[in-house]
């Protein structure tokens, strides 16, 4: 406590009461967001007993891919599966202002973020991409869009990458941390199960 503080002691705990008020709303803030994450985990639990061979697997990863931006707080999201003949990645489940236009839309292997994310097998987060050299502006200029920052995880099966998945701009503008790419591993992990069950549902066994 310096000398002006002892002189003047209601000013100090006035002040220091000030600190720990802006200290208690940053703790309750955390757990209220970690108290969200474990409700997200829990309904993605029970997302993943409801899977079998007949699950509309389109709906259900529309519905992994809602799940997953509402948890992370995320404007937009995309799901984006292989096209190991064409050596493309393909839009199929999309969220946020440009979802009609892009689904369908394809992008070649190791092209911008999510190709390198696919073709590496490593997740990636990234607070700015125009300071990141895999970032292609090629879909922004497309279809008139803005992204600022982005969290992209792979969807494996094996030693298979089957897509990404990858959330893009918060809502409130700040960045995403950490524990969300984690999260999001998760999200991709129930995906890539999802997948696989409908690859493996379709696939004559050898004879």
């Amino acid at each position: 406590m310096s000398t002006g503080e002892l002189r003047d002691p209601l000013r100090f705990v006035q002040a220091r009461n000030v600190e720990l008020q802006a200290e208690n709303k940053a703790l309750q803030e955390e757990v209220d967001g970690l108290r969200n994450i474990l409700h997200i985990l829990f309904s993605l639990q029970e997302v993943a007993g409801t899977i079998t061979e007949r699950t509309d697997v389109l709906n259900l990863l529309d519905r992994i891919l809602q799940m997953a931006m509402e948890s992370i707080n995320a404007e937009d999201g995309s799901l984006l599966l292989v096209d190991p003949d064409a050596k493309e990645l393909v839009f199929v489940v999309v969220h946020g202002q440009i979802r009609e236009a892009l689904v369908g839309h394809r992008l070649p292997l190791g092209h911008g973020i999510a190709g390198w994310v696919a073709e590496h097998g490593e997740p990636v987060r990234v607070r700015d991409v125009s300071l990141d050299s895999r970032f292609s502006p090629d879909v922004d200029q497309e279809y008139n869009f803005h992204t600022r920052s982005l969290l992209c995880v792979p969807l494996i099966s094996g030693d298979r990458v089957l897509g990404v998945i990858q959330a893009l701009n918060k809502v409130d503008g700040e960045q995403f941390i950490d524990l969300e790419l984690t999260l999001l591993g998760i999200v991709a992990q129930l995906a890539a199960a999802a997948i696989y069950r409908a690859e493996t549902a379709v696939t004559p066994e050898p004879a």
